[in-house]
């Protein structure tokens, strides 16, 4: 019965996205997100958008993942990575009040076109990763309910994003993202009401859970969040664009709010691995074979729908954001709805590669763009915030030790890089690599901003 439960109401959820699209576009809403009537989305239309594209299907699976392994400490970290919209909220307010419109004009009005191509590399990097992460998790549901239909579904669910998203460009994502949101919050508010009551559930035993393989792992990854969560929001499209499409008080307003609507959700979910390490359930297809023997079929299907409801809305969102990327800060395509659509595509076909290519480790996702994104908080820190002079070579030097660093943290099982790591566990080796990006980023932006202010001295 699961498997008709959770087809029926995908194909629900794909019927309610393509009504919601809008029937005609124009060049300004589809890069910039303009209605029909050319105003401006209004503020519960970017909160949910903003929520339904961070609480993503990859971003639920490590919740309940970690919550798993290292109880609520595993939860809690990766819920502190959604502290990336109160950070987000304040560098997008002091972008704006320099006159900035994006991250890459403020970088740009600093360091030339050099600020502009190394940050539009790894925000590059960053939307290649959300298409490749969430479609692993359409892969793993559809391969747990129908064995060998993993890669069509993949290639469906690809195709399908691509189709909508293709015809109404960043409009279109913002008003599917409306329903999606409402049809998450309605399938997702079942299953966990569902868990709330049910006998075998505790919430003190949840709360203080150690997880299968005891909670101090997920301790060091809540201080790797706390080192990533300033420059994790920078290096985000999808939060960016937002940013900049309404007026700065709805603006603020739509990044308080789905701070703690993102948070509430990625808690909750994560409870879901928790109770499955309590209920001392195996660990089976990064989870979802272990969901599908512990609940019931309703129950099973509602948290399934889940994360293809959040997977096909930031699908929408990473493509809408990918042809603003390579139509008007790259320029690989002409700024044309028929550009965008091209650039599109190419992010989609690439994308679906890498998922097909086999690796799923959900997590290694996000560490490696968050830990390239790390030259951003010197940068923005001394740049933005204290409005110090940096240098160029100080900005590129911290560019390339977070880069390094992103790869070193890829590579690590590699015979040469792991010589040169500490030994522990990969997220030991993690928070070693974000301080040491920290500390050489920091270093060579006040180095540097001290010798421009000697020379403009002198």
């Amino acid at each position: 019965m699961s498997p008709i439960l959770i087809l029926g109401g995908f194909a629900v959820l794909v019927a309610f996205s393509l009504l919601a699209a809008p029937k005609r576009v124009t060049e300004a809403g589809f890069f910039g997100g303009q209605g029909a009537d050319g105003c401006a989305p209004g503020l519960w239309t970017l909160v949910l958008s903003q929520v339904t594209t961070w609480i993503f299907a990859r971003s639920l699976m490590n919740a309940a993942i970690l919550g798993y392994f290292y109880g609520i400490a595993g939860v809690l970290a990766y819920t502190a990575y959604y502290g990336s919209f109160l950070t987000g909220g304040f560098i997008v307010d002091r972008l704006r009040d320099t006159g900035a419109v994006s991250v890459q004009d403020w970088l740009g009005a600093r360091f030339g076109a050099a600020g502009r191509v190394t940050y539009n590399l790894v925000i590059a990097l960053r939307l290649l990763s959300e298409v490749f992460a969430n479609l692993v998790v359409v892969g793993l549901i559809f391969a747990a309910l129908l064995p060998g239909s993993d890669v069509w579904a993949v290639l469906a669910v690809a195709v399908l994003a691509l189709a909508y998203s293709a015809w109404g460009g960043l409009a279109a994502a913002l008003r599917t993202d409306v329903v999606q949101m409402l049809l998450f919050l309605v399938v997702f508010g079942v299953a966990f009401v569902a868990l709330l009551l049910s006998p075998e559930f505790s919430l003190s035993a949840a709360l203080t859970a150690p997880g299968q393989s005891g909670g101090y792992l997920g301790w060091v990854l809540l201080v790797v969040a706390a080192l990533q969560v300033f420059s994790y929001p920078a290096h985000d499209p999808v939060m960016m664009d937002r940013g900049f499409v309404a007026d700065t008080r709805t603006t603020w307003l739509s990044f308080l709010h789905a701070f703690w609507i993102s948070a509430l959700c990625i808690l909750a979910f994560g409870l879901f691995g928790i109770q499955a390490s309590l209920m001392g359930a195996a660990y089976e297809g990064q989870l979802i074979g272990t969901w599908a023997a512990m609940f019931p079929g309703p129950i099973f299907a509602a948290l399934m729908l889940s994360l293809l409801v959040s997977a096909l809305s930031t699908l929408d969102s990473a493509l809408s954001s990918a042809a603003r990327l390579g139509v008007e800060e790259m320029r690989i395509a002409p700024r044309s709805m028929v550009g965008g659509r091209l650039v599109m595509a190419v992010f989609a076909i690439a994308g679906t590669g890498l998922t097909l290519w086999g690796n799923q480790a959900l997590f290694d996702a996000v560490a490696v763009s968050g830990t390239a994104s790390m030259f951003l908080t010197p940068v923005l820190f001394v740049g933005l915030v204290m409005n110090r002079p940096v240098a160029l070579w100080s900005y590129l030097v911290a560019w390339g030790a977070a880069v390094v660093g992103a790869g070193v943290y890829f590579l690590r099982e590699g015979a040469v890089v792991a010589a040169i790591l500490p030994q522990g566990h990969k997220y030991e080796q993690l928070f070693v690599i974000c301080v040491v990006v920290l500390i050489v980023g920091f270093a060579a932006v006040f180095m540097g901003g001290r010798r421009v202010a000697g020379h403009s001295a002198g």
